[in-house]
């Protein structure tokens, strides 16, 4: 797989050859023009085009911010005090491993440069509905260290009128208002700090005093394992599914006993128990489901929410069969224990041995879970 998470409609051996950055493409929400231009921070060594913003983006994006609600929490001084700051803007969602693993250079900049006249603005853009909801969006922030301004952007209406293209995009605006670089997907950091720096001075506040020193994820934001990363994103609710590979297909809407596979090859997965697949997600109707994959990266993800009675859902994760042991995620225990308690991505895999095609079993307790997307890093 390449670094891109939501082309799951295209060959992976294709995407393997040609991608430089990892972003949850928004094109297949119909949020974004499919072919608009995108600037990526490549080098700084030259001037960046002015604007270096996508197609069709407004040219006063901080008159936006002050426009825009609800805060999950606030600019200090309020928006208007972003006026001769230079500003980051980053549109993420809290699902989207591609956003998690951006968050330790967003953080570090904010507290590097805050002194410096730097501001952080994350602008939360919902992928699924539970996103949507200010109490999740509020303890995903708080268990995920986001400490800078967040904006809750449910409606795209920020995401629109800045023409954005995907998780995680960044704009670098400058202290006159103006955005002097755009790109969308993970990589290109130090890229991206040289320009930070870069607008600093130009604003009067010198970074030289700052060492640039490595910025480096932890747990679940750690960079992922691009050279061993084969498979794809896979959703699991109908309106994006691919690659199931249950006899008989999935049936929308309606609940269906499904049987596992007698094979599963590379990048498929498929149910066993009573499911109802829904169009953003599949929903467990008796005890004793479970799901599979088959993958190759050294890390595996799933996105799930939580039972309607808000009670936690144990579930137990196998790999080739066996318990994880040394190989199992931050979510979930050595012999492959763990709960669903919010709804949110689960690192369910984390391997330290060699990487090579594994199957991964997920089997829950009892009903009432939602399973959303698989991810892979």
């Amino acid at each position: 797989m390449s670094k891109f998470r939501s082309f799951g409609v295209i060959a992976t051996s294709l995407l393997a050859a040609v991608a430089t950055t990892g972003f949850c493409c928004a094109e297949a929400l119909g949020l974004a023009p499919a072919g608009s231009e995108i600037f990526d921070l490549r080098s700084v060594a030259a001037p960046l085009p002015l604007p270096a913003a996508p197609f069709g983006a407004i040219t006063r994006p901080v008159d936006v911010l002050e426009n825009a609600k609800p805060w999950i929490t606030p600019v200090p001084g309020g928006p208007q005090s972003l006026r001769g700051k230079v500003v980051i803007v980053n549109f993420w969602t809290y699902s989207c491993i591609n956003s998690i693993r951006a968050l330790p250079y967003l953080q570090a900049w904010s507290e590097r440069y805050k002194d410096k006249g730097l501001v952080v603005v994350g602008v939360h853009a919902p992928e699924f509905q539970f996103e949507h909801d200010a109490a999740k969006v509020r303890l995903a922030s708080s268990r995920l260290g986001v400490g800078y301004p967040n904006l809750q952007d449910n409606d795209y209406a920020v995401w629109r009128d800045f023409a954005n293209e995907g998780w995680p995009g960044f704009y670098f605006i400058d202290a006159k208002g103006r955005v002097r670089g755009y790109r969308v997907g993970e990589g290109d950091y130090a890229q991206s700090e040289a320009l930070i720096r870069k607008l600093l001075a130009e604003a009067g506040h010198d970074p030289s005093d700052i060492p640039v020193t490595p910025i480096t994820g932890q747990g679940i934001e750690a960079e992922a394992d691009w050279a061993n990363l084969r498979s794809p994103e896979a959703y699991l609710g109908y309106a994006k599914a691919q690659g199931f590979a249950s006899p008989g297909g999935l049936v929308r809407d309606a609940r269906k006993i499904y049987a596992s596979a007698d094979r599963l090859s590379l990048n498929r997965w498929d149910l066993a128990g009573a499911w109802t697949a829904g169009r953003e997600f599949t929903t467990l109707d008796a005890p004793g489901g479970s799901i599979r994959f088959r993958f190759h990266a050294r890390d595996a993800h799933l996105v799930l929410g939580g039972a309607p009675d808000g009670q936690p859902v144990r579930f137990r994760v196998l790999l080739d069969g066996a318990a994880p042991g040394t190989n199992h995620g931050t979510d979930i225990d050595a012999d492959g224990w763990g709960e669903v308690r919010e709804d949110r991505l689960y690192q369910l895999v984390r391997q330290s041995s060699a990487i090579g095609d594994r199957t991964i079993t997920i089997e829950f307790s009892r009903p009432g879970v939602r399973a959303y997307v698989f991810t892979f890093g």
